[in-house]
């Protein structure tokens, strides 16, 4: 049975203790619903991509809590300095290489360790608390199956997804309206690329 849980600071706790168990969780964002889940751990990845039903060369993106806790993954660099300073927290994900020391081993894919990471740093006050309180790299893609439009309401979640799986939270949100995604930038290689 999914897990409905409101708005609250206890929630958030309650999130990030189903995120541990390998669990996922629907979120508000500041574009769209979003589904995080625990991006060290592949199991959990697998899950995610399996309820998107997401093809696996389809990498999903690492929500972050601050600047300074990306660094602690990402290769930073100038450019990437003057992006962050100017457009995040908000709807901006940097693509870097991943640094070889890294912490812990980002899943951005089932299974495979990523030597590339999207990173984001969302605005949205619940996604941002979320990304703090757990402590760890999330998961960050929108709320739909494959192909499909992305939800921008719990109500559009359940009419796309219907009955979800154990293991998955709902963090009920307000209705939110309707933004274009995240601006992705590719930084590989010294090179800027927009890539949407």
């Amino acid at each position: 049975m999914t897990t409905t849980l409101p708005p609250t600071t206890d929630s958030i706790k309650k999130a990030c203790a189903i995120l541990k168990t390998g669990g996922v969780v629907i979120h508000p964002t500041e574009t769209c619903y979003g589904l995080a889940c625990d991006l060290t751990n592949p199991d959990a990845v697998a899950k995610l991509f399996a309820l998107k039903q997401r093809p696996t060369n389809q990498p999903v993106s690492a929500l972050l809590s601050s600047l300074e806790e990306a660094k602690k993954y990402v290769e930073w660099s100038e450019k990437a300095e003057e992006l962050a300073r100017a457009y995040l927290p908000g709807p901006l994900t940097l693509i870097l290489p991943v640094r070889k020391d890294t912490p812990h081993v980002l899943y951005t894919t089932p299974h495979i360790p990523a030597p590339t990471v999207g990173i984001r740093i969302s605005s949205h006050p619940l996604a941002q608390q979320l990304a703090e309180t757990y402590g760890k790299p999330l998961s960050t893609t929108s709320v739909n199956i494959a192909g499909k439009p992305a939800c921008y309401s719990v109500k559009e979640v359940e009419e796309q997804f219907g009955k979800l799986d154990d293991g998955v939270a709902v963090i009920h949100g307000e209705v939110l309206e309707r933004k274009p995604p995240s601006r992705i930038v590719s930084l590989i290689n010294g090179h800027m690329k927009e890539l949407r």
